[in-house]
């Protein structure tokens, strides 16, 4: 898995742990919820930091905390 789905499935996890859908999660983050859903495609390639750190906020977490998923502990090389 790449980075970038790692971060999608990452946002899925914590979502539905916390029991909140993707338009709750953009109102919260105060970003569209085509933010949160095009960051969902898995045909998109990248998800900048300054959106994952809104979307953090909205989840009232760290960056450390998103990080210490377990999903990002064995991430496929990003260099092909």
């Amino acid at each position: 898995m790449g980075v970038k789905d790692a971060v999608a499935s990452r946002f899925l996890e914590l979502c539905r742990e916390r029991n909140i859908r993707f338009n709750e999660l953009a109102v919260r983050a105060g970003v569209t919820p085509s933010t949160v859903y095009s960051m969902m495609d898995s045909g998109r390639r990248d998800v900048s930091i300054t959106t994952i750190k809104k979307l953090c906020d909205g989840l009232d977490i760290s960056l450390e905390e998103f990080f210490a998923g377990k999903v990002f502990r064995h991430l496929e090389q990003e260099i092909q």
